[in-house]
């Protein structure tokens, strides 16, 4: 995954559920992608009042039972693309990177600080192929857990030694990870190109 210097962006994009953004769904997805952001979003307001602790589990839920993995090549055409939460919802279909960032976005929406969460990029062993995952810190000292689309259980990453971490990154900043700790910080996550354009294409409702 290249990595390149845009501008710093550093504040998450905000959800939108406007008319607008749903007509638009319609129009490229069909009126099954629209129920399924609809979905999403009564999901979202239902989820609101739970502990931290109780949306980490319900959003892991909600994205590993709701979509369908698929990969990038045969759903986008491409070797590697990021989907936003939007166009995972409207495909119902992604991959391991489409889960991590529609389950990090949702979990901002839902008020969990971005400091608490990063997006990890890690080599699954049994699989022998590149992943990403969510992993959330309680606090900066804790050992975080994994919210991953391969199994359905929310563990500690000392308890994942099926997964090699190599990076990770939030809103603000990129890591290279040590083993299943918060690594050495290398700057700020405006470096990953990916990252960048989904989240410009967040701010502009470009599906």
């Amino acid at each position: 995954m290249m990595l390149c210097v845009l501008t710093v962006f550093t504040a998450p994009a905000a959800l939108d559920f406007g008319m607008e953004l749903l007509a638009k769904v319609k129009a490229k997805y069909g009126g099954d992608g629209v129920s399924r952001v609809l979905e999403w979003q009564t999901f979202i307001e239902s989820v609101r009042p739970l502990t931290e602790k109780e949306k980490l589990k319900k959003v892991n839920d909600f994205f590993n039972q709701q979509i369908e993995f698929v990969d990038d090549i045969e759903l986008w055409g491409m070797l590697d693309y990021w989907a936003t939460p939007i166009e995972l919802l409207a495909q119902g279909a992604g991959d391991c990177e489409d889960y991590s960032i529609a389950k990090y976005f949702t979990l901002r929406e839902l008020g969990v600080p971005d400091k608490k969460m990063r997006i990890t990029y890690v080599k699954a062993i049994e699989l022998n192929q590149a992943h990403m995952v969510l992993t959330y810190f309680d606090t900066p000292r804790s050992i975080p857990v994994v919210l991953d689309n391969l199994i359905p259980a929310i563990k500690q990453a000392t308890k994942r030694r099926d997964l090699l971490p190599v990076y990770s990154f939030n809103g603000s900043g990129l890591w290279l990870a040590k083993t299943r700790g918060s690594g050495k910080r290398v700057g700020g996550s405006s470096r990953l190109q990916k990252w960048g354009g989904l989240k410009d294409r967040m701010l502009s409702n470009n599906l």
